[in-house]
């Protein structure tokens, strides 16, 4: 399984966290060093609390399941 597989399943539980606000999450890439790349969607985008639910919730969540990421970062 490759290291974007194994984020996007990490990913499962938080989306539905960001589906029921109305919000979504998807993985853009990933690279060798580890660092996630995602697109905040819905509510999410343009959020005040995006940055928050960034490295609290999506960061937190892939790292718990992923070691070998390092970062994860909003792209537009």
């Amino acid at each position: 399984m490759s290291i974007k597989e194994k984020v996007e399943n990490a990913m499962e539980d938080v989306r539905k966290f960001l589906q029921a606000e109305g919000g979504d999450c998807e993985v853009v890439d990933v690279d060798e060093k580890g660092k996630v790349r995602v697109r905040l969607q819905g509510s999410c985008r343009g959020c005040p609390f995006s940055a928050y639910t960034l490295k609290m919730r999506i960061e937190a969540a892939i790292k718990e399941k992923v070691p070998e990421v390092t970062e994860v970062v909003a792209i537009d």
